[in-house]
């Protein structure tokens, strides 16, 4: 006898609660075979493909409940919105599901959050600023909207009605911790930038608080001595350079970027995406997520894992690049963080180029500081800990340089805003691309950006904001002398 529709749909959804994911993806596509007229199964299904890195099959699932008359059809297309911009980066099909969704209910709040984030990646201050308008119109006050206009906004003078009413939300009663985060870090920008100096220092510092009473139950502060212990098995785990022959091979070939965050790799991507060889990959996850899950823990694991097992990863990482960048040249893999990885990076793929942005440490914690930033990078709420977790990662990029001394490119942020032409001639020399007169023109770049710096990027270069921790020398003062007595 097989087995009924309830006792599918209970050992199904019994699967997804539990966690089990690849189980539950199996138990749904076996229900939706003998039972294919079942919308909300369908959903779920399109959940767990994403989960499980098969963004294409969640895409025709969604299609299937879409087909087959789910409720709340408006949620559908933003979910399918999310996999175009975030997996394929296919933004115009990511707008054409947010305008379905907006068709289906013009009231939607995340499809407009969503179609005006889509507007700021791709650079379009107007069109952004109308979408968290319409918020705004639907719901007055409206906290996340109006911390999205406080990012925008150039404000008029120190007494911008914008400033005002920021000032406002934040002091309404009843306003959450994150809430308060996004408004504060909003207001911070906005006095900033009419040169309030010590006022926009005091917003940030009242931001980061309340964006560390925010953080989910049970996440961790910053831990300076975990952070030194990794840094030391890191460097334990690669004492020496790998010499293997690669195992897997472009193209795509992948260009990685990586430094300190706000550090000027989103210009560097931005400047190579100009050239007719480059592809802009941006934060890709690819690497970290192998860290996470086949070699986790990492890198104890790298002492058991075996070399085909390493070079299966390679080839996965280049399929999905391939994938994503279809009849693309080079990729740039522009993930910050992955100077933590450098070494795993050499061992999937010798012949690798990195290159290591760096700026003024005071400049760089300074820029961290006033940002809203995610809750994983525990270290941004404090300028200390922001000045710790950057001589670790100094720490670490002087043991990969010794082992791959010509394979890493320090790229100076300074050096490159105040003189580019011979910054350029070196980092296109470093990757072997002849020279491209587009790559200095990179504000004209019509791609989508999704990192903090996507305004600073849409601007021909500038120096202003070289040597900016000035204005804050006073706040900046035991940064300072921290830094200065633990040299590198």
């Amino acid at each position: 006898m097989s087995p009924s529709l309830e006792s599918l749909l209970g050992q199904a959804a019994q699967l997804r609660r539990a966690g089990r994911t690849l189980e539950a993806l199996a138990a749904y596509e076996a229900l939706l075979t003998a039972h294919p007229d079942l919308p909300d199964s369908w959903y779920n299904l399109a959940l767990l493909q994403r989960q499980a890195g098969r963004p294409r099959a969640a895409l025709d699932s969604y299609r299937q409940a879409l087909d087959r008359g789910v409720s709340e059809a408006e949620e559908v297309h933003l979910n399918r919105a999310v996999i175009l911009t975030d997996d394929l980066r296919d933004e115009a099909g990511a707008k054409a599901e947010l305008t379905a969704a907006l068709a289906l209910n013009p009231a939607y709040v995340p499809a407009l959050l969503n179609l005006g984030n889509l507007h700021e990646d791709h650079g379009r201050r107007a069109e952004a600023l109308a979408a968290y308008g319409a918020i705004l119109a639907l719901h007055p006050g409206d906290p996340t909207a109006l911390a999205r206009i406080g990012g925008l906004h150039t404000p008029t003078g120190p007494d911008d009605p914008l400033i005002g009413r920021l000032r406002g939300a934040l002091a309404r009663p009843g306003a959450s911790a994150a809430e308060r985060a996004a408004l504060g870090f909003a207001l911070g920008r906005m006095l900033d930038a009419t040169g309030r100096y010590d006022e926009a220092f005091a917003a940030c510092a009242t931001a980061n608080q309340a964006s560390r009473a925010s953080a989910p139950a049970g996440a961790a502060n910053y831990d300076r001595a975990a952070m030194e212990a990794l840094v030391d098995a890191l460097i334990a785990a690669f004492p020496t350079p790998w010499t293997g022959a690669p195992a897997a091979a472009g193209p795509p070939t992948p260009v990685f970027i990586c430094g300190m965050f706000r550090s000027g790799s989103t210009l560097v991507e931005q400047v190579l995406a100009s050239h007719a060889r480059v592809r802009a990959g941006g934060e890709l996850d690819l690497v970290p997520a192998m860290t996470r899950g086949p070699l986790a823990p990492w890198p104890a694991s790298l002492a058991t894992t075996s070399p085909a097992a390493l070079d299966d990863l390679a080839a996965g990482y280049l399929r999905t690049l391939a994938a994503i960048f279809p009849d693309a040249d080079r990729v740039t893999d522009k993930r910050p963080d992955n100077w933590l990885h450098v070494g795993l990076i050499k061992r999937l793929f010798p012949a690798a180029k990195i290159v290591n942005t760096m700026r003024d440490p005071l400049d760089n914690a300074l820029s961290v500081f006033f940002l809203h930033l995610d809750h994983g990078m525990t270290y941004a709420l404090d300028l200390m800990d922001t000045g710790h977790y950057l001589r670790q990662q100094q720490r670490l990029m002087a043991h990969w340089k010794t082992l791959y001394p010509d394979d890493i490119l320090d790229f100076d942020y300074d050096a490159f805003v105040a003189a580019p032409a011979p910054a350029l001639a070196r980092l296109l020399a470093f990757l072997d691309l002849e020279p491209d007169d587009n790559c200095l023109a990179f504000h004209r770049l019509d791609n989508a950006v999704k990192t903090a710096s996507v305004w600073q990027v849409r601007e021909p270069l500038y120096q202003r904001s070289s040597g900016r921790w000035r204005r804050y020398a006073r706040q900046l003062a035991p940064l300072k002398t921290w830094l200065e007595q633990d040299r590198p």
